[in-house]
């Protein structure tokens, strides 16, 4: 009876070992899949969610390939403002001689009525002008003009030096956002020809 039982037990393990072949590693091989069974991942590369997040940087990094028009290149800019003083002139003879020089104005600011004008002033004229802005705008500190030269005033040096100085000095206040909105003789003595000091 015995005999009989060790052959029966025998006979199962050694089927048992026939049905599950051992591997090198331990593991059980994985079935083969069915050429017509598909992954139920969410998020691969196939699925129209796994290529939206693929995609999707990629369009975010795409830079703006739209042509800039030509108005955009070579037109002016939105608010530009160019102030020039230049071509000094010496008038008279003797003690009634004196200097004027050419204000130059290109700008698309609406507070000046002109988009480009030439006018002539006198160092005189600037004077004036200081004092208004500086009785118009007292919230706004007006820079000095250049001093008064009393010899030698009318020598090619001294001259182009007060064009310098007077150039610096109107570029400041006329560039000023306060005088531009806030000032009634800035425009006018930058662009009026007829501009008169005695009327302020």
């Amino acid at each position: 009876m015995m005999k009989r039982v060790n052959q029966i037990t025998a006979k199962t393990a050694s089927t048992e070992h026939q049905q599950v072949p051992a591997t090198g590693g331990g593991a059980v091989p994985a079935a083969p899949k069915s050429p017509n069974q598909t992954s139920t991942s969410p998020t691969t590369a196939t699925s129209p969610r796994g290529m939206a997040g693929l995609t999707r940087p990629i369009l975010q990094s795409m830079p703006d390939t739209r042509q800039q028009s030509f108005e955009e290149i070579y037109g002016p800019p939105e608010n530009f403002l160019e102030i020039e003083v230049r071509n000094p002139r010496t008038h008279g003879t003797s003690r009634n001689m004196y200097t004027d020089y050419e204000i130059v104005c290109r700008t698309n600011i609406p507070a000046f009525k002109l988009r480009q004008s030439s006018v002539r002033r006198r160092y005189s004229d600037f004077e004036y002008f200081r004092d208004i802005l500086e009785r118009e705008s007292a919230r706004v500190t007006i820079p000095p003009l250049p001093g008064k030269v009393f010899t030698n005033r009318f020598s090619d040096d001294v001259i182009e030096g007060r064009r310098a100085g007077l150039e610096k000095f109107l570029k400041i206040v006329v560039g000023h956002p306060l005088l531009q909105t806030g000032s009634k003789v800035l425009a006018a003595f930058v662009q009026d020809p007829n501009w008169d000091r005695n009327a302020w």
